[in-house]
């Protein structure tokens, strides 16, 4: 008798604890699936700010809809970083499943985002746009919240793909089938660089010299 009692009552914890794992399972793909939205709404956020950016920056290039005075005529190479982040714009606007993917276009992005930075670099007119400095400062933001968001989501990837291919956890994770979540970031080196915009350097006049332009 007191063998059968033992017997219920090691059944009883182990049902016990694999509901436990189960609901752990369940919350920890949660957490992972709600920070990815996080990640996804500052990633929008960039793709809404760049036409008004690249208006701006184009306005004193150009001279563009507002009559004002343009600094210079946009150059070939300038209107190929218009076009450049215009259409970096719009491929990584169209999301997708496969992260490894969407990390390469948003990289690319930024590099773009970057490339648009140094023309306005050499407009210093751009100094005293109160809407473009506006937009540089929500630019901004939204990297630093987008790096933040992307630093969470990989830390609750990795917490919640630690436990799928630790044992005994994992044998539940292919039971039920909970599956490794994938991670969102960029593996090459000077891709890894791309975001990082020098935003502090624009608001104040070019120093480079007008012949070195």
């Amino acid at each position: 008798m007191i063998w059968i009692a033992a017997a219920v009552v090691l059944v009883v914890l182990v049902v016990a604890g694999g509901v436990v794992s189960y609901n752990r399972f369940v919350s920890q793909r949660n957490l992972v699936q709600d920070s990815w939205r996080q990640v996804d709404v500052e990633l929008h956020r960039r793709y809404d700010l760049v036409p008004g950016l690249l208006a701006s920056v184009r306005t004193h290039v150009t001279g563009g809809d507002r009559g004002a005075e343009p600094d210079a005529g946009a150059g070939h190479g300038e209107e190929e970083v218009f076009a450049e982040v215009t259409r970096r714009a719009e491929v990584a606007a169209r999301g997708g499943a496969d992260l490894s993917v969407r990390a390469g276009r948003e990289a690319a992005l930024a590099e773009a985002l970057r490339r648009l930075f140094a023309v306005a670099d050499r407009h210093p007119a751009l100094g005293a746009d109160e809407e473009f400095l506006d937009l540089q400062r929500q630019v901004a933001e939204t990297e630093d919240r987008i790096a933040a968001g992307r630093r969470f989501y990989n830390a609750n990837v990795r917490a919640y793909n630690t436990r799928v291919e630790a044992f005994p956890s994992s044998l539940l994770a292919a039971r039920c089938g909970f599956e490794e979540a994938e991670y969102f970031e960029v593996e090459e080196a000077q891709v890894r660089a791309a975001p990082a915009i020098d935003f502090g350097a624009l608001g104040t006049p070019s120093q480079t010299p007008p012949g070195d332009q």
